[in-house]
C-alpha cells in the first residue's frame, strides 16, 4: 500500500501503517490501549507498541454494584449526543446535578432527559427540538433513577 507524504506533515512509517498492532476487534475485558492520543485533526502514523491494556468497566464505571446499562430507544436526546441503540451507563449512586442527563421515572414510564432544577420544580428538558420537554408537576409521580455518566455509541 503506497501513501503519500503531505508536505508539511510527519514523515510516513516504513512498511505497514500499523505493523505490530493487535487487531482492531479484541473482547473485553482489557483492550489494548495505544501508548499515546491519536490526533482528530491531521493524520499522524501510530506507535508500534501499546501501554497496556484497558478495562472499559474500570474506565466507565465508578460505583459497581450500583451502575446499570440501559439502551436508548427513539431521538429525543439527539441533541445531547445520545442517539437511537446507545447503550448508557446508568449510576444509581449518585446525585442528580442541575443540567444532568437522568433515567427519570415519570407517572411510572421511564425516560432519558436533561435534569433542569427550576424555581417551581423541575424541567425534563428533551435534546431534540421535535420532542417536548416534561415540566413535572406537584401531583406527579417523579423519581430520579440514575445519572448517566457515559454513552457508548456504535459507529457501524
Amino acid at each position: 500500500m503506497n501513501h503519500k507524504h503531505v508536505p508539511g506533515g510527519p514523515p510516513l512509517p516504513a512498511g505497514r501503517l500499523f505493523a505490530g498492532l493487535p487487531p482492531p476487534c479484541i473482547p473485553l475485558p482489557g483492550c489494548p490501549l495505544l501508548a499515546r492520543a491519536v490526533p482528530a485533526g491531521f493524520p499522524s502514523p501510530a506507535a508500534d507498541f501499546t501501554e497496556g491494556r484497558i478495562s472499559l468497566d474500570e474506565h466507565l464505571i465508578e460505583h459497581q454494584e450500583a451502575t446499570f446499562f440501559v439502551r436508548v430507544k427513539g431521538d429525543s436526546m439527539t441533541g445531547f449526543g445520545i442517539h437511537d441503540g446507545d447503550l448508557l451507563v446508568v449510576d444509581r449512586a449518585l446525585a442528580a446535578a442541575d443540567r444532568s442527563i437522568v433515567v427519570a421515572v415519570v407517572d411510572g414510564e421511564f425516560t432519558v432527559k436533561q435534569f433542569c432544577r427550576l424555581p417551581e420544580g423541575c424541567l425534563l428538558r428533551s435534546g431534540n427540538p421535535g420532542h417536548r420537554d416534561i415540566l413535572v408537576g406537584a401531583d406527579q409521580d417523579f423519581a430520579v433513577w440514575g445519572i448517566v455518566t457515559s454513552s457508548i455509541h456504535r459507529l457501524r
